[in-house]
């Protein structure tokens, strides 16, 4: 008797953030456990990345996770990706002086493949991981400019 089981379309991510101070926040996700804190010149203790750094480190973990998936789906060996980020941000917002509704204006990704892929398909590629990527998503939804460069090895 074969069971017809579907896979659950919407989850839940759960987190948990224990914050001994202004600017540290001992997060753990699933068994892992790690900081988000302000740089010592901005009062912190510099544990871990700030929350802002975080987000665009989620993207580059996003991109990385989704283009090795859309490459599979696909057909096309890329090898290990280094992925750079520069963000263009407006720190009006964090700093109180007036509020922001982009506040990060622009996100540019330089994305290297880690063997030689063709242009065709780089160009595939990167509109597979645009339809795909949660964090890209999230970011141009809330306005900001996302411009990709994939760059073959």
């Amino acid at each position: 008797m074969a069971l017809n089981v579907r896979p659950k379309t919407t989850v839940k991510l759960r987190a948990n953030g224990e914050c001994p101070s202004h600017s540290l926040a001992n997060v753990a996700v699933r068994d892992l456990n790690f900081a988000i804190d302000e740089p010592t010149e901005r009062g912190g203790t510099n544990l871990g990345p700030t929350p802002t750094d975080t987000a665009i480190s989620a993207l580059i973990g996003c991109t990385n996770v989704i283009g090795h998936k859309c490459a599979n789906s696909l057909g096309i060996e890329i090898g290990h990706l280094t992925i750079d980020a520069v963000c263009e941000f407006d720190r009006r917002g964090v700093t109180l002086v007036e509020e922001i509704d982009v506040p990060f204006q622009k996100i540019t990704l330089k994305i290297q493949t880690g063997t030689t892929v063709s242009d065709s398909d780089l160009t595939k590629l990167s509109a597979e991981v645009t339809k795909f990527c949660p964090l890209s998503k999230l970011f141009k939804q809330a306005g900001t400019i996302i411009d990709e460069e994939w760059i073959s090895a």
